[in-house]
């Protein structure tokens, strides 16, 4: 019933500006009529809430029966093109549209009278640009006396041709009728427009009540349909959801939805979400997202249950997209968002940021991604869910307790993945890029180089982590002998070298895998002894 009543408050708005259009007011009329059926529904409900919106909306019978007899069934999409008002509304517009319709029966009905008159079996009479409408005699039967009102227009090769009094008048009535009619139908609209206008006020009250409808109609119907639980709010700070689903994948994907737990308190503010590529981090906090926004909304929600203290906002930073228009790059729209939130958010807010610092390159992008996730924690503590594919960013809750990681789970088979979507304890250990590029079609000449790179990309990175510990060692030690040694002369020439610390000469003669324990715990009290 009220997807036949249409959208009335968009129609009415342009009805206010006088820029509403004739389907516009069609569905006017069809929403309108509709108002009866509805009231006796209501009417018919146990409801509080269903009474005091069927208070607010109103008949408008007098406007119902206007839009009935001026509107065609089904008008036109603009006035400009006539056949907008319907026929018997105006009698003026009725016999302007006759002349312009009815113009070729009048000239067969004239040809007739004047062959009778003339007695001319030859007579037509027929139409140009140039001229007009004519009477057309051939040149064998001009000589014959033609009636005094015979005017000649024309003398042509074979034919003459002649205007009547009676003729003109009905050339001037026809070619004036077509923009007369227009003129008039386009007037009749702006009085339409006009008379309805009077009782905008009153039919927008109506319209709204009937949008508030509307949306208690669409949540009951979903909640009903699928299996949406009734949320609990709280004042008590907290997102607490069990089960929870998105709506939207859930109704488009063949497949069945696994649902997750979502759980953010005064103590787990932050999950740093880690998983593969198409594991379902971007859908678990949108899903997060639309439960809280819904609940708020006053729906149910789709979810087994659903605990919610106070939220104020709900900021994301998800998706890739630059602003060609505005000028900004991808990585330019990613920051400027995250800037946003880092001002705006509070610890009421729910933050949602997704993969933040991958525009970039990987240095800069994950210095930023830690940075971001540590002013969250540290200063506005706001709930977060913080999707990343730096697992650098997992060791985070060492540093705060009020972080906690967790990720999407994935098996690999068969140099393949199959994809859990189910949300677990912990840290990722990888995100299978190579395996989702090869889900995606990337040709298997690809797919080999890329593992290939990656092996001697990974093999640099743990000889380059092998040689940094070796540096950080060597460094300690020099710093161990500077900080020990008697101080050297400003200028002193390198050729005279610096003697070994005593402490470094015995730990350099020891080989820890032949000592036992109590031998190194006596060690550590001579070494001790020595330092003073």
């Amino acid at each position: 019933m009220l997807a036949g009543i249409g959208d009335l408050e968009r129609i009415l708005s342009r009805l206010g500006l006088r820029s509403a259009r004739p389907r516009d007011l069609a569905k006017l009329r069809d929403g309108l009529g509709q108002l009866p059926a509805l009231q006796s529904k209501l009417a018919a409900t146990a409801s509080d809430t269903l009474g005091e919106l069927a208070a607010k909306i109103t008949e408008f019978p007098e406007q119902h029966a206007l839009l009935i007899r001026a509107l065609e069934e089904d008008p036109p999409v603009v006035i400009r093109e006539g056949g907008v008002i319907a026929n018997g509304f105006d009698a003026e517009l009725d016999e302007l549209r006759n002349l312009s319709s009815n113009a070729g029966q009048f000239l067969i009905d004239l040809e007739s009278k004047e062959k009778a008159r003339t007695g001319i079996a030859t007579l037509k009479v027929g139409y140009n640009r140039v001229h007009g409408y004519y009477i057309e005699i051939s040149k064998g039967q001009a000589g014959i006396e033609m009636p005094a009102e015979y005017i000649r227009r024309q003398t042509l090769k074979n034919a003459e041709r002649f205007i009547t009094p009676e003729l003109k008048e009905f050339e001037d009535k026809v070619l004036s009728a077509r923009s007369k009619s227009l003129s008039r139908e386009k007037a009749l609209y702006d009085d339409l427009l006009d008379t309805l206008a009077v009782d905008l006020a009153a039919m927008q009250a109506s319209a709204e009540a009937l949008a508030q409808l509307d949306v208690l109609t669409c949540f009951a119907e979903r909640a009903t349909n699928l299996d949406f639980c009734k949320p609990e709010l709280t004042t008590e700070p907290g997102i607490d959801i069990e089960a929870g689903r998105h709506p939207v994948v859930e109704s488009v994907s063949s497949d069945t939805f696994v649902a997750n737990d979502a759980s953010l308190n005064r103590e787990r503010k932050m999950l740093i979400i880690t998983g593969p590529n198409m594991g379902g981090k971007s859908t678990y906090m949108r899903q997060t997202a639309l439960i809280v926004l819904l609940a708020l909304c006053g729906s149910f929600v789709p979810a087994k249950r659903v605990k919610l203290g106070p939220i104020d906002r709900i900021f994301t930073r998800i998706g890739s997209a630059d602003d060609l228009a505005g000028g900004r790059s991808t990585f330019m729209v990613e920051m400027t968002e995250t800037a946003n939130i880092l001002h705006n958010a509070t610890q009421d807010s729910l933050v949602l940021m997704d993969e933040v610092g991958r525009g970039t390159s990987t240095f800069d992008g994950l210095s930023l991604a830690w940075a971001a996730a540590v002013y969250i924690a540290q200063r506005l503590n706001a709930y977060t869910l913080f999707a990343t594919h730096y697992f650098e960013l997992t060791s985070l809750p060492d540093d705060f307790d009020s972080i906690v990681n967790v990720h999407l789970d994935a098996v690999e088979h068969d140099s393949g993945i199959v994809f859990m979507h189910s949300v677990k304890p912990g840290p990722a250990n990888q995100s299978y890029g190579l395996q989702v590029a090869q889900l995606a079609g990337i040709p298997a000449a690809v797919i080999d180089s890329a593992r290939g790179k990656l092996a001697q990309l990974e093999a640099e990175s743990l000889a380059t982590t092998s040689t940094s510990q070796a540096v950080a060692s060597a460094r300690l030690r020099e710093t161990a002998v500077s900080s020990t040694s008697s101080i050297a002369e400003p200028y002193q020439s390198e050729l005279f070298a610096q003697a070994t610390h005593p402490i470094i000469e015995t730990l350099e003669r020891i080989n820890p895998d032949d000592i036992s324990a109590k031998e190194a715990l006596a060690l550590l009290y001579e070494l001790k002894a020595t330092l003073g």
